[in-house]
């Protein structure tokens, strides 16, 4: 393990020195309060997700489709957007805030933890400093379980849900699908979770790694596969078939199925919760709301320009701060989904593009009841 820690670094090393520090100065950003390091190891985390994505779960998807579509051409703006977020704007935005947010609230203290917080788990128990792995398995499953909540939380506020529909408006959800997102959303997401982070002794190596699993997971569960864990590991891991469910068209008949399977990596939240939805044959996915899945129609520029509106149109409003679930108007203002006609939303979406596969899904028998 050493010696992959020690190639590791040289790597970094090697990276920042040679494109990453000349970049940054050619760009007249080098002395900020970041390490260049930082973005020499995000490159190199980000080209490994991409490589993975592309030569793993990308295969998957013609091997073991849960639909079969004619063309691809919606997911491309979700390759594209993938590509700049991994090799661009997340390396930036981690050397220009995520790293000088850390030490400006951080402060090694070896005493407690690298972070010095004094809520860090290695404070409260020492023990972890002795099993680095147990540690880092603990760090996961509070990140996990923060996620779990925020991700609640983001289909439950208006205005929140106003920037993460623009994840759920993809009608080809697909292995790219993961970082299609506001950029508004993005940011919160991120300092929510560098702030417990923080507060748990999570240093930024460390950080970086619990993001590369979390969005690797999350990449994998996007993909367009029927592949399931089992009747065992599908209550504990979230698997393609589990997620794709979270994703699902809205029913008329059963207006709140849709309502499930919100874990990133550990299903085990949504068991214990009472949101986990397991069984149905693999449905279409996409919005109900006509406003919102008009997102299929633009580029990367013009998505995060109607979630910005449709951010705008609910933050300034009381509708925008009260909990459920809500559609937009064509002013953006929210409408509680309980005063609209499902039917008619459901007639008025496009009906092309889903083809269930070729190969027996499991039925819909014995499922109602696993919504909490």
């Amino acid at each position: 393990m050493s010696d992959l820690s020690s190639w590791w670094a040289f790597l970094v090393n090697w990276l920042s020195v040679h494109a990453v520090v000349p970049l940054l100065d050619a760009l007249h950003l080098s002395g900020l309060s970041g390490n260049p390091d930082d973005i020499a190891a995000s490159l190199l985390i980000a080209a490994l997700q991409v490589g993975i994505i592309g030569l793993i779960f990308r295969p998957l998807e013609t091997w073991f489709p849960a639909e079969q579509w004619t063309d691809r051409k919606l997911t491309l703006v979700d390759r594209n957007y993938t590509l700049l977020m991994l090799l661009g704007i997340f390396p930036l935005f981690t050397y220009l805030v995520l790293t000088p947010f850390s030490h400006l609230f951080g402060g090694a203290d070896s005493a407690s933890s690298s972070t010095g917080s004094p809520l860090a788990l290695t404070h409260w128990v020492p023990w972890f400093n002795l099993h680095p792995y147990v540690l880092f398995a603990v760090y996961y499953v509070v990140y996990d379980f923060v996620y779990y909540w925020m991700h609640r939380t983001q289909h439950a506020i208006p205005w929140w849900w106003a920037l993460h529909s623009m994840h759920h408006s993809q009608r080809q959800m697909s292995c790219w699908t993961n970082d299609r997102g506001s950029l508004v959303d993005g940011f919160i997401q991120s300092m929510i979770l560098a702030t417990v982070g923080l507060a748990i002794g999570v240093d930024p190596d460390e950080f970086a790694w619990l993001m590369l699993i979390g969005e690797l997971m999350q990449n994998f569960s996007h993909t367009n596969a029927r592949i399931g864990f089992g009747r065992v590991f599908e209550r504990v891991f979230v698997d393609p078939k589990f997620h794709r469910l979270h994703h699902m068209l809205v029913d008329p008949e059963r207006p709140t199925l849709h309502i499930c399977n919100y874990g990133q990596v550990l299903s085990i939240w949504d068991v214990l919760f009472g949101t986990a939805l397991y069984g149905l044959a693999p449905r279409p996915t996409g919005v109900g709301d006509p406003v919102v899945d008009a997102d299929n129609d633009y580029g990367l520029i013009g998505l995060h320009w109607v979630a910005l509106k449709r951010f705008w149109g609910a933050v300034r409003r009381p509708a925008g701060w009260k909990p459920g679930e809500v559609a937009f108007g064509e002013d953006y203002r929210p409408i509680p989904v309980s005063q609209l006609d499902l039917h008619a939303l459901a007639h008025a979406l496009p009906t092309a593009g889903f083809t269930p596969p070729p190969a027996p899904a499991s039925g819909d028998a014995a499922v109602e009841g696993a919504i909490g």
